[in-house]
């Protein structure tokens, strides 16, 4: 019996009130063991509960089960998981106007038309994925530029860091925007050279005074999307994931799927800010819900922006722009209150920060909390991408997670030298430096920011390197993991991170069996062979939620 026909006889023992062992033989599997070794298997044991039972190395005996299935060869690893993710935004990313592939403002302006034709029943319309740095422009887009595309309609089209965004005049006029309107607190209205005429662009919380002028998304519109997001991921080999920035209708849209059945994807959620964190969860962290898919672990904190847009809060001055130090997005105190919220009621925070102002103001206050908190709190800090090298020791001192990007590293290089100069370069996504000083790292993508795909993630892990070889050898080298570390670092690194080892993210008995097969050795390949790994299925607790065939 194949593989591919397994499923419906597994589909029906699943649905049934005692379920039978599954012997997966003739694999080359691979999993990480408890002390973070790389262990090799052939045969995997499933049991009825969709956890894994038994691995098998060569030599030794196969056990009787009532299902035994031919792997015929093909390599095993664990699934795979995204740290940092924005799971609804990958959905409706992947049902709106996409610009992560234009190469300059032209090319962005002649694919907006052609979506605003092919939907011109849409009242708005929305995408994301504009890079100005990678158009070449040296500035910000306007909104004349974007009227020269669609003037007829609102539109409004987030940065691809989702940390700045871009509106026509129609849209500027149905939020009231005008050259009386202030900048909020944290935030930036790009004006007019010359003048107090809005720009068409919005820096971090500026972006609110467009947002609450677009329609709200439906619930049969969130669900559709959920159910996109889901088929996009395990496309990926990506099992779970921390969905940063969880709102209460995210969390509702989680829940009805969780309900009815459709939920394959496994989340560690982390709520949008304490408001939606007391919303969803009430006093404490959820427990875990429909086996182990779905758990409110946390809350997500920013406290600056990114670099792109230049929001990202530095020490000092960028070095293309004197006298901007970037937005901090909360005061000293404000943040050290909810973190201390956070802490009393057992919640994780997740705190944004990619400059070097804002991750040293992220350990600091970590390092204050943590004396009337101790334990096992995982405090995590999303991103740090600009550490100041004095800061980079404190990762050590509770034990703090950086929940980093490598696939930033090699679309950011050249911007981040050009923000900061090649002087203060030295704590730019230092991942092994981290590691070095005792810090500990979960790897995920950002998605939809960059692709969710984890194999270039791999490969800019272990090369720094993008995926046209460059820099040869490596950008700052020194800072490359080993493979071993970056494949913990997207599955059990990234299930410690979320309070979820024991039971995802390894394939070791007793935790789920989630699995991916593929159709290469990600620790023998080459960078350019780790980048062309293709998905063959994708499991989830030991039902196959994706078959490339």
């Amino acid at each position: 019996m194949k593989l591919a026909s397994f499923v419906s006889i597994l589909a029906l023992a699943t649905a049934s009130p005692a379920l039978a062992d599954v012997l997966i033989d003739n694999v080359e599997g691979i999993t990480i063991d408890e002390q973070g070794k790389v262990k090799r298997f052939v045969a995997l044991v499933i049991d009825d509960e969709g956890k894994v039972a038994k691995i098998l190395q060569s030599g030794d005996k196969k056990p009787q089960t009532d299902y035994r299935e031919d792997g015929d060869g093909r390599v095993m690893i664990p699934g795979l998981i995204d740290a940092h993710v924005h799971v609804m935004g990958v959905g409706i990313g992947a049902l709106t106007l996409d610009l992560s592939d234009t190469n300059s403002l032209d090319e962005a302006l002649a694919k907006i038309r052609i979506f605003a034709a092919e939907n011109d029943s849409r009242p708005w319309i929305l995408g994301r994925g504009w890079n100005q740095e990678k158009w070449g422009l040296g500035r910000f887009p306007t909104a004349a530029e974007l009227d020269s595309a669609v003037a007829d309609r609102p539109v409004y089209l987030e940065r691809v860091d989702g940390h700045a965004g871009w509106a026509n005049t129609m849209a500027l006029t149905q939020a009231g925007v005008t050259a009386s309107s202030k900048s909020p607190s944290g935030g930036r209205i790009e004006r007019l050279p010359g003048s107090q005429q809005p720009s068409g662009v919005f820096i971090d919380a500026a972006e609110e005074l467009m947002r609450k002028a677009i329609p709200a998304p439906r619930p049969v519109e969130r669900d559709l999307a959920f159910a996109e997001a889901q088929k996009v991921l395990h496309r990926q080999g990506i099992t779970a994931v921390a969905d940063m920035g969880t709102t209460i209708e995210d969390w509702q849209a989680f829940r009805r799927a969780g309900d009815a059945g459709s939920l394959t994807l496994r989340i560690m959620s982390y709520a949008h800010g304490p408001d939606a964190m007391d919303l969803i969860s009430g006093a404490r962290p959820s427990p875990w819900l429909y086996d182990d898919k779905l758990r409110m672990n946390g809350v997500k904190l920013y406290l600056d922006g990114a670099l792109g847009s230049r929001g990202a809060w530095l020490k000092r001055p960028y070095a293309d722009d004197p006298g901007n130090t970037g937005l901090p997005l909360m005061a000293e105190a404000q943040f050290r209150n909810v973190l201390v919220r956070a802490a009393q009621g057992g919640f994780q925070p997740a705190i944004h920060a990619i400059g070097t102002a804002a991750n040293a103001d992220a350990l600091n206050a970590i390092v204050e909390i943590a004396e009337s908190f101790p334990g096992d709190r995982r405090w995590r800090i999303e991103h740090a991408q600009i550490v100041d090298p004095a800061d980079l020791p404190k990762f050590a001192q509770q034990g703090i997670i950086a929940s980093m990007q490598p696939v930033h590293q090699t679309s950011d290089r050249l911007m981040a030298e050009a923000r900061l100069g090649a002087d203060r370069l030295d704590g730019a996504y230092a991942w092994n430096t981290i590691l070095s000083v005792g810090g500990k790292l979960a790897f995920g993508s950002d998605a939809p920011v960059e692709s969710a795909d984890p194999f270039a993630g791999l490969a800019a892990a272990t090369t720094r390197m993008d995926a046209n070889g460059e820099p040869f050898g490596g950008w700052r080298p020194q800072d490359r993991v080993t493979r071993e570390k970056a494949l913990a670092g997207f599955t059990s690194d990234a299930a410690y991170a979320g309070f979820a080892e024991g039971r995802f993210g390894r394939l070791l008995p007793g935790e789920r069996a989630d699995f991916v097969l593929v159709d290469r050795d990600p620790l023998m390949a080459t960078p350019a062979q780790l980048r062309a790994t293709k998905v063959l299925e994708t499991w989830v607790g030991g039902r196959k939620v994706y078959d490339a065939d």
